[in-house]
């Protein structure tokens, strides 16, 4: 079945139609979606305190918040949400308060839990090691920042194992072998699975899923 999206040739999330239908894209895509945003879910139970402080790092349409708006409710916690793109701002149906701006130049208080959900590997390289470990600096004692992306690969006969899962996925999916291949042309170049050594030793891997992982870190008391 065809999709309604239109791939452009250069991948961008400034362009209308990708926004459009990006909700429905990314679970075709990628079959674990909502289930690990069920993840999210329970590990933002843990995490969010009374009156805490909770950023979603790269909101797209609200995904992330709209998960987990029941427990910002419940225990009265400030929340922001960060969105470049105006045109997935203009489709958000999360909870507020939405910053339109570069995550990458946002002022980041200390907070108690944040979530980066498939935003980091769009991130120019140079930048990400420093922009995790500034997050990991702005965790309050007892929070905690929750990372889900595209990683690099193993080398060796693994990683084609691993890049074969992902697309084996997408054929489950039943999205046309024409618009897999499409896809991974158009983000050449924009999409960079992010290297675990960015990362640091306090991160733990939660979830994996092909080429994409899952980690949390967390802050003690002392």
């Amino acid at each position: 079945m065809e999709s309604k999206l239109n791939i452009p040739e250069n991948w961008t999330f400034k362009n209308d139609n990708v926004c459009k239908h990006f909700d429905d894209h990314v679970r075709e895509s990628l079959p674990w979606y909502d289930m690990v945003t069920g993840f999210v879910l329970h590990f933002a139970r843990h995490f969010i305190p009374e009156k805490g402080l909770v950023y979603d790092i790269g909101a797209s349409t609200g995904n992330i918040g709209s998960a987990i708006n029941g427990v910002i409710e419940a225990r009265n916690a400030e929340f922001h949400a960060i969105e470049q793109s105006l045109q997935m701002a203009a489709l958000y149906k999360g909870p507020q308060k939405l910053h339109i701006c570069d995550a990458l130049e946002y002022d980041y208080k200390s907070y108690d839990f944040c979530v980066c959900f498939l935003v980091i590997m769009f991130f120019p390289v140079h930048v990400r090691k420093a922009f995790v470990q500034n997050l990991f600096k702005k965790i309050k004692p007892g929070g905690a920042l929750l990372i889900v992306d595209k990683v690099e690969s193993p080398g060796g006969y693994l990683g084609t194992a691993l890049s074969r899962l992902t697309i084996s996925q997408k054929l489950v999916s039943k999205i046309p072998d024409k618009q897999i291949l499409q896809k991974e042309l158009s983000l050449a170049g924009y999409q960079r699975p992010i290297s675990e050594a960015i990362l640091g030793k306090e991160f733990t891997r939660f979830f994996q899923a092909g080429e994409f992982s899952g980690w949390i870190a967390t802050k003690n008391e002392n």
